[in-house]
This record gives C-alpha cells, sequence and structure tokens, in this order.
C-alpha cells in the first residue's frame, strides 16, 4: 500500500542517526509527492514550505502549532517569520540530509494548514 499524507501524519520520528538513515533524492522526490507545495532546496538535503496567512495572529497561531510538534516529535525545523507568512525548512542535522522525521513532521505540519487536512 503506498503511503498516503494521512499515514505520513500518523507516524511518530525515531531517533535516526548517521548516514545509513538519509534517504536519497528519488525517495525525497517520490515523498514530496504527498506534500503539496513543498520543495526541495539547498542541494536537495532540506525541505521548505512558505505557509501563508490573512494576518500576523494566524501567523503566529501556526508557529506555536509547529513548536507544540516539533516538541513533541523532537524534531525541529528552521522557521523564518514575518507578516502573513512562515518559511519552514526541515532536515536532519544527524543524518546529514533528509530522513523520514522530516516528512513525518512535514506532514503533521501540513494538516494544520486550514487549506489541508489527512
Amino acid at each position: 500500500m503506498s503511503p498516503t499524507l494521512a499515514s505520513l501524519a500518523n507516524q511518530h520520528c525515531k531517533p535516526r542517526k548517521g548516514s545509513e538513515h538519509a534517504l536519497g533524492r528519488p525517495e525525497s522526490e517520490q515523498r514530496l509527492l504527498l506534500l503539496p507545495g513543498w520543495a526541495l532546496s539547498e542541494g536537495a538535503d532540506r525541505i521548505s514550505k512558505d505557509f501563508r496567512f490573512r494576518d500576523f495572529h494566524r501567523t503566529m497561531a501556526f508557529v506555536n502549532a509547529v513548536a507544540w510538534i516539533a516538541h513533541a516529535e523532537d524534531h525541529h525545523p528552521d522557521m523564518e517569520i514575518g507578516y502573513g507568512h512562515c518559511l519552514v525548512r526541515l532536515n536532519t542535522h544527524d543524518v546529514g540530509g533528509l530522513s523520514e522525521n522530516d516528512f513525518i513532521c512535514a506532514a503533521k505540519i501540513e494538516t494544520l494548514h486550514p487549506d489541508r487536512a489527512p
């Protein structure tokens, strides 16, 4: 059975250390098909998406929800926050690129956006 956004969002991050847990570009591109608007960036070693909102309050509510997910999963994105948007970037430092954890967190984050649900 092929994974879906919902099946990814229902998983939990696991400790992953070492390059054996790094996903290659083809694996990463396959998983990105499940994540609307997310893209490989910076040499294909991270994924990112710029989320847009109507105002600062909604942006900050989203940022706080992402922080809660990051804490619960012990996997922390880089975020750039401005009025009406939040750029989220994910990678796994301990593997030197992308791991399954990045796609799990991206799926959980994706379900927060008002236009998206699993």
